[in-house]
């Protein structure tokens, strides 16, 4: 039995191996055009809303957000919807500014709203320091 259990995390750990070198280089910050897309997916992994990650696109030009984009997510439509809202808050705003802004959240989506603030916030961080 011990044996099995052995191989079988040997297979498991080989196989992670395999399939993390198949898979792309960072695409945290991509480029297009003189825009530059700050993706939240793996560095807001441990970010919840209410029923799972809740990650986003920051589009920045000349140190502004110009757009902040939610991308496909588990969260409830109808209160993602309202909690979706927030996000044009941080548009036209500099990069420092944006990051520390306190916008309040959605009555009736709490845990969407903080999660998204929370996306945004490590994604200008981010964006600070990896640009």
């Amino acid at each position: 039995m011990k044996r099995i259990k052995f191989f079988s995390a040997a297979v498991v750990v080989a196989g992670s191996a395999m399939l993390l070198s198949m898979m792309p280089g960072d695409e945290t910050i991509t480029h297009e055009g003189d825009t530059t897309v700050v993706n939240t997916r793996t560095i807001g992994k441990g970010v919840r809303g209410f029923k799972g990650n809740t990650p986003l696109k920051i589009y920045i030009r000349k140190n502004k957000v110009v757009k902040v984009e939610a991308l496909q997510n588990r969260e409830t439509p109808k209160f993602f919807a309202k909690a979706k809202t927030l996000l044009a808050k941080y548009e036209g705003k500099t990069v420092s500014k944006a990051a520390k802004m306190n916008v309040d959240g959605i009555t009736g989506a709490t845990y969407s709203s903080n999660a998204l603030k929370k996306n945004v916030q490590l994604g200008l961080e981010y964006y600070k320091t990896h640009k």
